[in-house]
């Protein structure tokens, strides 16, 4: 089959390993720190990001304009948001809101692109920016109801939200174009320093290792950072900003039923039901 016939794909392959990020950091989190289990990550994946470019010859960024870029790019779409995705999971909320918070980025999206170019945001944009906020308030609504308080867990994953629409934004406008290889060896090389930086003073830095741990680890670094990551490049490259994260919306009911079956995460007709309001309201703003 030819690469052009494959091309319809991509979108489902990313939407598919990009869920599996949030059970990942399930799985590795009883065991490191949130900035701790990311600070290894980022090492091992710019070690073996390294070592493809010099064994591939791939051609490093010719500017240090562009290195720059590429850092900046990184710290948002990588730093910023797995850290606040990963402290949110370590401090108990479930992978299935995780992303759900995220999944707002389509919305985000839209209005920040539209304020950018200075563009109004139409009435149906508005209108499925406060369904979609609607369909969140409905999901995380039986956990305010019995006493949690929600805000030091939606707080981080709010930051995570901001940073990797952000960072997709910055870099569909600076550095659309770069070698997956050699661009990804400066974003995680940065996002290690910066959280090398940070780590120390906020945790322990204490590793369970055990295979559970490994696993997690070797998953997120081989499918995510290095499988998922490029095919989210390459969405970026051949399509336009609202459109690449219009995907995103997929991305909850997909991991919510990945938490069903590996960990038996309740979902409620509640939840179920914001989950689709969430979804109309994305589509009511991409339309």
């Amino acid at each position: 089959m030819s690469s052009a016939a494959l091309r319809p794909l991509w979108p489902v392959l990313f939407v598919i390993l990009w869920s599996t990020g949030f059970i990942g950091a399930r799985f590795g989190l009883p065991y490191a720190d949130p900035l701790t289990f990311l600070l290894v990550r980022y090492g091992c994946t710019a070690l073996l990001l390294t070592v493809l470019a010099l064994l591939m010859r791939a051609p490093w960024p010719d500017s240090r304009r562009m290195v720059a870029h590429l850092a900046v790019t990184g710290l948002l779409v990588h730093a910023v948001y797995l850290a606040g995705v990963f402290s949110a999971i370590s401090r108990g909320l479930s992978p299935g809101l995780t992303a759900l918070v995220v999944g707002l980025q389509p919305i985000l999206t839209a209005v920040l692109v539209a304020a950018w170019f200075r563009a109004p945001v139409g009435r149906r944009q508005w209108a499925g920016l406060l369904l979609s906020l609607a369909g969140v308030t409905m999901t995380v609504w039986p956990r305010l109801s019995v006493g949690h308080d929600m805000l030091p867990l939606l707080l981080p994953v709010v930051a995570a939200l901001f940073g990797i629409t952000l960072g997709t934004l910055y870099q569909k406008r600076f550095v659309p174009h770069f070698d997956w290889r050699t661009g990804g060896v400066v974003q995680f090389t940065a996002c290690a320093l910066a959280t090398g930086a940070v780590a120390p003073w906020l945790e322990s830095m204490h590793i369970v290792w055990n295979g559970s741990f490994a696993f997690a680890l070797g998953w997120l670094v081989l499918v995510l950072s290095i499988g998922a990551i490029s095919l989210l490049n390459w969405l970026i490259r051949h399509g336009e900003s609202v459109g690449v994260a219009s995907l995103f919306y997929l991305t909850p009911p997909t991991t919510a039923l990945m938490a069903f079956a590996l960990f038996g995460e309740r979902l409620t007709p509640l939840a179920i039901a914001g989950m689709a309001v969430v979804a109309a309201g994305v589509v009511l703003a991409r339309r």
